[in-house]
């Protein structure tokens, strides 16, 4: 969800009614996801590397994220909507942690549409975690043998989440700045010049009608029709 700050600048406003309206957005993607039949949608919310923005920044986008989940849970849960968290939980604050607990608890049993939330995640760190968790099996119970791709993908933070078949990235920017780069590798990558304050219905169906025209392979050839 990209372009929040150059959104602002190019109204001269400030950064901060960049992110704000950025949650607009976010609200209107949640709906059109929903109403598209998208069963699961991950927004990266906050990075391991947002941490390095200026302190006011990093105070305005938590109590932002704060805000988000206490007045919009309640709309989720009655929209049947499922909320997961996805990231390093030790390293992120506790008032955040509780609020994501209450999240995941409270929607728990809904069955249309998983609303992952990336929060103080980072691709790079997410594989780190995963690989010492299965070392420290391993030396645990004396086993020297390979680690396998399908052990690695287990212990990933999306470990019971299908792989994204489609990765959106707005504002232009056209690289995956360490989101999903595990669970991505087959994703087919669409990259909007829209910024995210303006992101709506028509921009998502837009590329889920683009991701649609692809011809999907894994690896492998063309199905010949018949």
């Amino acid at each position: 969800m990209d372009g929040n700050g150059r959104w602002a600048q190019a109204r001269g406003l400030p950064r901060t009614e960049g992110h704000r309206r950025g949650v607009e957005a976010l609200r209107r993607t949640v709906r059109a996801a929903s109403d598209l039949g998208v069963s699961y949608l991950t927004i990266f919310s906050f990075s391991t590397e947002n941490w390095r923005r200026p302190a006011m920044e990093v105070s305005f986008l938590l109590a932002l994220f704060k805000r988000f989940v206490r007045n919009d849970l309640a709309e989720l849960h009655a929209s049947n909507v499922r909320v997961r968290m996805i990231g390093d939980r030790d390293g992120t604050p506790a008032d955040i942690r509780e609020l994501i607990d209450q999240a995941e608890a409270l929607t728990r049993d809904n069955t249309a549409l998983t609303l992952i939330i990336a929060f103080n995640y980072g691709a790079r760190d997410e594989i780190m975690r995963a690989t010492n968790r299965l070392l420290a099996d391993r030396l645990a119970k004396g086993d020297d043998t390979p680690v396998t791709a399908a052990e690695i993908s287990a212990c990933l933070d999306t470990g019971d989440f299908p792989d994204p078949d489609l990765v959106i990235r707005t504002s232009g920017e056209v690289r995956l700045s360490n989101f999903l780069m595990w669970q991505a590798a087959y994703s087919e990558l669409v990259f909007t010049p829209v910024l995210w304050p303006d992101f709506d219905h028509g921009a998502l169906e837009s590329a889920i009608a683009e991701f649609r025209m692809r011809d999907r392979r894994f690896g492998g050839l063309a199905q010949k029709s018949v």
